[in-house]
């Protein structure tokens, strides 16, 4: 009889421990949610790394490009429009003069691809700027990252990249959602 009840409840216990656990393991996806990537402070640390040793005079102007998909570069996205505004913000800031390219009407600019620099056009284009250098950057998806290019190129030293910068980021949906035009 001892036996008996100290069976059952020793099943109980194990029933009790299971659910418990079972509870603590359904709760934990949750708890443990990745929030999305900080765009903003990830391309600011992208532009100090690319800037650092760069050869710049700060007196000179530099032009930003749109961000193009390394697979058909002549396609740019949301993403690709946002990370070179965030790129030329950050480059302002830094205290180097740069030119806004949506101002200006000899520029090849496509209304939903924004300011993409070809390169055969590259060194026309700084010379018809005076600009020192320009930053031009590429992203490629995988199925869980976004990997970025981002490359200072002296368009008067024949397009000669000065100083380049690799780096990736999670592919959240925050970021899948601006991948798209």
């Amino acid at each position: 009889m001892m036996n008996t009840t100290l069976q059952r409840w020793l099943r109980r216990c194990a029933l009790f421990a299971t659910a418990l656990l079972l509870s603590a393991c359904a709760a934990t996806p949750a708890a443990t949610k990745t929030p999305p990537a900080d765009l903003i402070a990830i391309n600011r640390q992208a532009v100090d790394a690319l800037l650092h040793g760069a050869p710049l005079d700060l007196s000179q102007p530099m032009l930003v490009a749109s961000f193009v998909n390394l697979d058909v570069l002549t396609e740019s996205s949301r993403l690709g429009r946002l990370f070179s505004e965030q790129v030329c913000g950050r480059l302002v800031n830094r205290g180097y003069p740069v030119i806004e390219l949506k101002l200006r009407d000899k520029l090849f600019i496509k209304h939903s691809e924004g300011a993409l620099l070809l390169s055969r056009e590259l060194r026309d284009i700084s010379r018809s700027h005076h600009a020192q250098a320009v930053v031009v950057g590429t992203y490629t998806a995988s199925t869980q990252f976004l990997y970025l290019s981002l490359k200072l190129v002296g368009g008067e030293q024949g397009n000669l990249v000065l100083a380049a910068h690799d780096y990736a980021i999670p592919l959240d949906a925050n970021v899948r959602a601006l991948l798209v035009n």
